[in-house]
């Protein structure tokens, strides 16, 4: 009796633009979970496109964004700086291709939303590297709060200390960045509180930004390395969260989401200072039941999670509109 041969699904084929060393992570997730085939590169650093190439087996190394977009592929990886995030995005969606596109998608929530209209208009997946949704910790806590386990959720404290700060010039340049600190971490914190809480609609949002200790105007031109900002919701939920670079805090980072309840709180933290690893934990009085603990890979997931969805169906996904409510807070803690 003969056997027919099934012929293996083809995996998308990919182009990743820009592969320092946040694109070089993400690359490296894909080819590890064998999810698409790697086939164009573009990187102005000979260096950096050299060791993407190493990683990426038969990709072919092309000379400029202009030309990636000449290739054959089925989607684009976007790890470049912010201020070309949405141009690129665009161009690639009406290319006909996916986007993955790290954050944030828009210095401002026109830019967001002109990418997520591009993203609808041409039908194709847009996703973007939220990628503190996919730690188990979060997960977990997200839950708790959908079940209703927590009670009525009433406030949300959320923060994002870096003792470092940025390398490259243009993270000071506001024209070019969007902002300092919210922009870069601050995303992170009103992604996750709006996405935990199933996106509210938000009623105030008020802020403070400093700069080398010295409060600074919110629209102004000055790029603020500390931050606190407070969102109430029309429900009555209040949402503090503050961020910062440069921070004397006694360690690397200070990373951390609390949910408090009616019925119980809810808790997700960084341990000894880590970037990479987090504890969550479920609180009743004075009780507490550990929810997530290291060691959890998750710093691949949302990518991995859009080469899964890009593989069932290349077609637009009605929950990008969510990175638009986001970029509408930080537009409003800007006063933009």
């Amino acid at each position: 009796m003969s056997m027919l041969a099934v012929a293996e699904p083809s995996r998308p084929r990919i182009g990743f633009l820009g592969t320092g060393h946040i694109g070089l992570m993400r690359m490296r997730a894909l080819v590890e979970h064998g999810l698409v085939a790697p086939a164009a590169i573009a990187d102005p650093s000979p260096d950096m496109a050299a060791a993407a190439l190493a990683l990426a087996g038969e990709a072919i190394l092309s000379p400029s964004f202009e030309a990636l977009l000449e290739e054959d592929l089925d989607g684009l990886v976007i790890a470049t700086p912010s201020a070309l995030h949405a141009s690129q995005s665009i161009a690639a969606l009406e290319r006909g291709l996916a986007v993955f596109c790290q954050k944030p998608l828009g210095r401002t929530e026109d830019e967001v939303g002109a990418v997520v209209a591009a993203a609808r208009d041409a039908d194709r997946l847009l996703g973007v590297d939220l990628c503190y949704r996919h730690t188990a910790g979060m997960r977990a806590i997200r839950e708790l709060v959908r079940q209703g386990d927590l009670g009525a959720v009433h406030a949300v404290d959320l923060v994002f200390h870096n003792a470092y700060g940025p390398d490259k010039p243009w993270f000071f340049d506001k024209a070019l960045s969007g902002g300092g600190c919210v922009m870069d971490l601050g995303v992170h914190l009103v992604d996750l509180a709006l996405w935990t809480l199933d996106f509210p609609e938000i009623a105030t949002v008020t802020g403070h930004l400093f700069s080398k200790g010295r409060p600074i105007a919110r629209d102004g031109e000055t790029v603020e390395d500390f931050a606190t900002a407070t969102l109430t919701t029309a429900d009555g939920v209040v949402i503090r969260l503050t961020c910062s670079w440069h921070l004397h805090a006694g360690r690397d980072a200070v990373i951390g989401a609390a949910f408090f309840g009616t019925h119980g709180g809810a808790s997700f933290a960084n341990v000894g200072g880590s970037f990479f690893d987090f504890a969550a934990h479920h609180h009743t009085g004075t009780a507490s039941r550990a929810l997530a603990a290291p060691p959890d890979a998750w710093s691949g997931r949302a990518i991995v999670a859009w080469a899964e969805q890009l593989a069932e169906s290349p077609r637009f996904d009605p929950a990008a509109g969510q990175h638009a409510a986001v970029a509408q807070v930080l537009d409003r803690i800007y006063e933009r």
